[in-house]
């Protein structure tokens, strides 16, 4: 058994099948004490400053884990910049298995390169058949959890996104992560519902606004809680819930077809409109990464949500800066008033 580093999510349920334990270096470097250091790291050994700090984080979490000397990076459906990641890694001596998602989403090269990545770990199909049974009991505690955000208001903005943002590797240990998952619902179960608060001064009672957030999962965590100390929560995670696979099929090639993030914007719109509805948001928060051609895809996003929206760029993960705080705010206040 070895580890392989993930650069996004991928069909993780090939790496069980081959006995292996998938890791998601996004998850190690962003939860990491030292993360800004990562990033300062990866510029002194040559990385430019105008390069996502996700990708530099990357880079340099992988050298400090010697233990992973694999990892599957997505060549096509994520970061353009990652092909030159991974030219550094295999400087530095890491094996890169890559796997391409098709633009077009088509299920025979999808199968194609899903087969490539069976082939390169030495498992079978039928193996990896198993491996999904396994994963989706977990991921349903998953979706238990997102359950318990939106519809009984009883899990956090964070919580939601830790739990649904881990189902991207299930920390290495699915039966494991589904103990901790069956702890926390049993214990959110019984939180009084979080959708009121007291306005400051006053005893009245006035309800939360509930927003949701698209886009990558924030370099600064610390969003969450900010929003909450100011009355609103987020009840959609877009990309997180995605990473957990909220979908209804039997057949795994289709499971990642129907995974959003990786295609068009449109489809990504699709599953933000139906959710939205859904949660009955007040407002959305586009999150973008500095540097990233994502950031361009905002203008559609735009035309096409019938939402106030407010885009909100971050680059380091040093937490919110004063300029980011103040444009929540009024953004708050724009939906309050």
């Amino acid at each position: 058994m070895s580890k392989i580093g993930l650069t996004t999510t991928v069909p993780v349920e090939v790496i069980f099948a081959a006995g292996d334990t998938p890791v998601d270096l996004n998850n190690i470097f962003i939860t990491s004490s030292e993360a800004m250091q990562r990033l300062e790291e990866a510029e002194l050994a040559g990385y430019p400053r105008n390069v996502c700090g996700w990708i530099k984080g990357l880079y340099s979490t992988a050298l400090h884990n010697p233990d992973i000397r694999q990892i599957v990076a997505v060549t096509q459906g994520d970061c353009s910049n990652t092909h030159a990641l991974m030219e550094t890694w295999e400087v530095e001596g890491i094996e890169i298995i890559p796997f391409a998602f098709p633009y077009d989403r088509d299920p025979d090269m999808l199968r194609l390169q899903m087969d490539k990545l069976i082939n390169v770990l030495g498992t079978t199909w039928e193996d990896v058949n198993l491996q999904k049974k396994r994963l989706d009991q977990v991921r349903a505690l998953a979706w238990e959890i997102d359950r318990l955000t939106w519809e009984e208001n009883r899990v956090s903005g964070f919580e939601n996104h830790l739990y649904l943002v881990s189902c991207s590797d299930f920390n290495g240990n699915p039966e494991g992560f589904a103990h901790e998952m069956q702890e926390f619902i049993q214990s959110a179960g019984a939180r009084k519902p979080l959708s009121e608060r007291s306005r400051s001064g006053l005893g009245r009672k006035k309800r939360e606004i509930r927003l949701g957030f698209i886009g990558v999962p924030p370099i600064f965590p610390e969003l969450y809680d900010f929003l909450e100390e100011h009355g609103a929560r987020v009840v959609f995670n877009e990309v997180q819930r995605q990473f957990s696979m909220p979908f209804n099929t039997d057949d795994i090639v289709e499971q990642y077809r129907l995974y959003t993030y990786p295609y068009k914007v449109f489809l990504r719109l699709e599953d933000i409109a139906r959710e939205a509805e859904r949660r009955q948001l007040d407002g959305i928060i586009h999150y973008t990464q500095s540097f990233c051609y994502r950031q361009i895809e905002d203008q559609i996003i735009r035309k096409k949500l019938d939402y106030p929206i407010l885009t909100l760029e971050g680059e380091n993960p040093t937490g919110l800066d004063a300029r980011s705080k103040m444009r929540l705010e009024s953004f708050l206040s724009m939906i309050e008033d």
